[in-house]
């Protein structure tokens, strides 16, 4: 997905758990409190979309940003807006979290 200059690079389920357990990824869950607090995933930093403000992002120390959410739109948007804000935050998680568990992958309940 692309617009005038920002581009959002698909990052797969499996690539981005790899990311995460190595140090290498900084995961930021845009989903809302309610879904966070019914199955989030493990070790990311939740921004709301409906409140999201770049400038809030943790610094990554080095680590890619990836930006999540429940099916995959909201995370491109999130990294568009990033990227609108002159950061380099690129990347989202392909399928959100649908895709995620698809995967095999672990959650966490109870926010």
């Amino acid at each position: 997905m692309s617009s005038s200059s920002h581009r959002v690079h698909d990052r797969a389920p499996a690539e981005v758990a790899a990311g995460l357990s190595e140090g290498r990824y900084l995961l930021v869950d845009v989903r809302e409190p309610n879904e966070v607090a019914a199955e989030a995933y493990p070790d990311a930093v939740v921004l709301p979309l409906s409140s999201f403000d770049p400038s809030q992002i943790p610094d990554p120390k080095g680590r890619t940003v990836v930006f999540a959410c429940r099916s995959g739109r909201r995370s491109v948007t999130a990294s568009m807006a990033a990227q609108a804000a002159g950061l380099p935050y690129d990347s989202h998680l392909e399928g959100g979290i649908l895709a995620w568990k698809a995967a095999g992958l672990p959650t966490r309940t109870g926010g």
